[in-house]
């Protein structure tokens, strides 16, 4: 666990008595921990930064009533869950689990939680974090004995993917309570090169996006989490330490860290479904299937009575790095469930050239120009997934996807100068 480059620049120093960004160790040990062997072959995987604390002892735990917020992605790179394999660890002391949004479990569907439990496989409390924040959840925090709370959960690099929120909370509320925070990294698996889209305005701030960030963010859990502490939580910050991953870099996608993928949430099946989730994720706000109920969910787009036409308008905006097919299919659940729809299927040919935020926005400007049965969500849900009515009301104007691009840049420039500064990785 190395200082990141912002603990060295300010955080520290802006932290004061609260402590900065933890170092423990020097450079990124390589060790596989509890003895195991690195698979064959991939010495050059990527180390996330639970394997790199497994490494270095758990040494900032030590001492500590520990607390892990996770779900099944909370994996070693063989495969364990990280919470059955501290459990087994005598160096820690690890005294409750929190699951988020869908789960620890991840059995639930969006919107939706397992509710309080007890693992049957280590006998430990699970409490459910889900929509709970603020003192509410400072005091489920103190309830539950821990003196640190440990996140560990794969995200997928989109704004309104509540996890990162999770994080956001549990920050804010470590902090009311007095309780350490440890972010253990992850990839973020649509890589990390540069953020999209719109910022998001205070206004429509919710649990799809609780601060002004870019809508594919570009970033990983811990820069994330550095970025909160530094610029919305600076009044009263988490005392945060971040573990670092190994051999990551910022134009890495999933497939090329040699980790296992498991589903962050029922309708996330693969490294795929991430990629275009940023953009397709916005028909949650009209009356069009987003694939939901599917086994491409987010990859197919449609609804009933849509036709080849709306293939064709899509292809014919020539955006860069993917092609749309015309497709069918037929939802088991959620919107138009057991109704045939007509729409589309996006082929990712060009993962580097393909922005999934413009791809969703030529989407909804083609759909609602090639189905006369096009409409928003009643109560406007489109807002909360896009940071603002601009989005909305362009669309409805007319206006083509780079003129909408346009509206957003100004905002979108002057987040990456902020999000550059807590950058952890080259």
């Amino acid at each position: 666990m190395t200082l990141s480059r912002r603990g060295v620049l300010g955080l520290a120093g802006a932290m004061g008595a609260v402590g900065a960004v933890g170092a423990v160790g020097a450079a990124a040990p390589s060790a596989w921990p509890a003895g195991r062997a690195a698979p064959a072959g991939r010495a050059d995987r990527v180390r996330t930064g639970f394997e790199r604390l497994a490494a270095d002892g758990y040494a900032v735990l030590a001492g500590q009533r520990v607390g892990v917020v996770t779900n099944p992605t909370g994996i070693t790179a063989d495969a364990r869950h990280l919470v059955d394999v501290l459990h087994a660890d005598e160096r820690v002391n690890l005294v409750a689990v929190f699951g988020p949004e869908h789960g620890f479990r991840g059995t639930a569907q969006a919107g939706d939680s397992e509710g309080a439990s007890r693992d049957p496989a280590t006998g430990l409390p699970v409490w459910d974090t889900y929509d709970k924040s603020g003192q509410r959840l400072a005091d489920l925090f103190t309830a539950a004995g821990i003196d640190t709370v440990v996140f560990d959960i794969q995200d997928v690099g989109a704004r309104f993917y509540t996890y990162i929120w999770t994080l956001y909370d549990c920050m804010r509320a470590a902090a009311l309570a007095d309780k350490a925070v440890v972010v253990l990294d992850r990839p973020n698996p649509v890589g990390g090169r540069r953020a999209a889209g719109p910022v998001l305005e205070r206004s429509y701030a919710s649990f799809v996006g609780r601060e002004p960030i870019a809508l594919a963010h570009g970033m990983t859990a811990a820069e994330l989490a550095l970025l909160f502490n530094g610029a919305f939580l600076a009044g009263n910050p988490a005392r945060l330490r971040t573990v670092e991953m190994a051999g990551w870099r910022r134009e890495s996608f999933f497939c090329e860290t040699g980790l296992p993928w498991v589903p962050p949430s029922p309708n996330m099946p693969t490294p795929d479904t991430a990629l275009a989730y940023a953009g397709t994720c916005l028909f949650e706000g009209t009356n069009l299937s987003e694939g939901r109920g599917t086994t491409t969910p987010f990859e197919v787009v449609g609804a009933e009575g849509i036709d080849r036409r709306w293939a064709g308008a899509a292809n014919a905006l020539d955006l860069p790095g993917v092609w749309f097919r015309e497709a069918y299919f037929t939802p088991t659940f959620s919107k138009h469930a057991g109704k045939v729809c007509g729409g589309i299927r996006l082929i990712v040919h060009d993962r580097e050239a393909f922005d999934p935020v413009r791809a969703g926005i030529g989407l909804l400007v083609t759909a609602r120009r090639a189905w006369s049965g096009f409409a928003w969500r009643e109560d406007h849900w489109i807002d909360r997934l896009t940071g603002s009515d601009r989005v909305r009301k362009l669309v409805d104007a007319g206006a083509g996807v780079e003129e909408i691009a346009d509206d957003w840049a100004a905002g979108l420039a002057r987040f990456e100068a902020v999000r550059e500064e807590y950058l952890l990785y080259g």
